[in-house]
């Protein structure tokens, strides 16, 4: 190829290039050790002298200014490369700040933390104890029969080990008992579980929190008026409730506690099955056979258990339709606490 035929083929390709790749490939393409005018500069010992003299010196001069030419083509994409990354990351740091996305409790957590302050404020301890229980404790040690429906594996998650989920917080109340004398008063707040359909007012596994208080001479007055009071703590407001007969093997007597539903306000909706009224807790007086399943004479001391659903609590105050949000993991529902 003639020198300088060659220079104007490179030139052209030098101007056209768009980046450093691709001007180092030409680079390497023209003046690279394998390179088109490198070549022509070694091919040169095989001339005649006098030919040879003037073939290299415009094969210098073309080598010269093909170098002048990548130097100057090399400046300028650096600095176009420059201006367009000052262009694609430039921060105006007058502007005002993103503020970050910041995290918060779950509204059972909120719903948790709020019911033992109140409690805790009134004089009781929290007690905490295992999920994974033993019959003597979930069901024998508060005076549930082996006959009793509660056993039947369609209400109870029964595991191979022989032992369950526990259906109640109460086997810690038992567990506690067994360790410490009265007086007492605690609450039990955490998971249970139970084998049953599921539906806008019905999981299986949700919330509770029970309490128990024992002494010499506790009674059912004394339940209505702490759990009155709570009430009216917790909702910001009195609230309404109404005291069932009912029947539970561990309390004697028994009574469901029902409170007026604050999602439709007692009109009826699907969270109080449309009768206006929200069944909130089970309570009563502890029977004789629990306390002396623990090793207390029942008659030296009486006391109350409760239970609430944590779950129907927060559906309550936040006006929830349906317990099963709490547990989908739905971001728009979650973030609205």
């Amino acid at each position: 190829m003639d020198i300088f035929r060659l220079k104007k083929t490179a030139s052209g390709e030098i101007k056209r290039a768009q980046d450093l790749k691709a001007l180092n490939t030409l680079y390497k393409k023209y003046l690279g050790k394998k390179g088109e005018v490198t070549q022509v500069l070694r091919s040169l010992k095989n001339l005649p002298a006098k030919k040879r003299q003037l073939l290299g010196k415009k094969a210098n001069e073309v080598k010269n200014s093909l170098t002048i030419l990548f130097d100057k083509k090399a400046r300028q994409l650096k600095q176009k490369a420059v201006k367009e990354m000052e262009e694609k990351e430039w921060i105006d740091v007058t502007a005002p700040g993103k503020k970050p996305i910041v995290g918060h409790l779950h509204p059972l957590t909120q719903v948790k933390r709020k019911t033992e302050e109140i409690f805790q404020q009134m004089g009781f301890s929290v007690v905490e104890g295992p999920e994974i229980e033993t019959e003597w404790y979930n069901f024998d040690a508060l005076n549930i029969p082996k006959e009793h429906p509660a056993r039947d594996m369609w209400d109870t998650f029964y595991l191979k080990n022989g032992r369950l989920l526990r259906t109640h917080t109460s086997p810690v109340q038992i567990r506690y008992m067994e360790k410490n004398q009265p007086p007492l008063r605690i609450i039990v707040p955490g998971r249970i579980f139970r084998h049953e359909a599921t539906d806008a007012s019905h999981e299986i596994n949700f919330y509770q929190v029970e309490g128990l208080m024992v002494d010499k001479n506790v009674s059912a007055s004394n339940f209505k008026a702490i759990i009155e009071e709570f009430f009216k703590r917790f909702f910001g407001k009195p609230v309404q409730i109404r005291l069932r007969p009912s029947f539970f093997p561990f309390t004697e007597p028994s009574f469901e506690i029902d409170i007026s539903c604050l999602v439709c306000g007692g009109k009826g909706c699907s969270t109080c099955s449309r009768t206006g009224w929200v069944e909130i807790m089970g309570a009563g007086m502890v029977h004789p056979a629990v306390f002396k399943a623990v090793g207390l004479n029942p008659k030296n001391w009486q006391g109350f258990a409760f239970g609430i659903g944590m779950d129907r609590l927060a559906m309550m105050k936040y006006k929830i339709n349906d317990i099963r949000l709490f547990y989908n993991g739905d971001l728009r529902f979650l973030q609205q606490f």
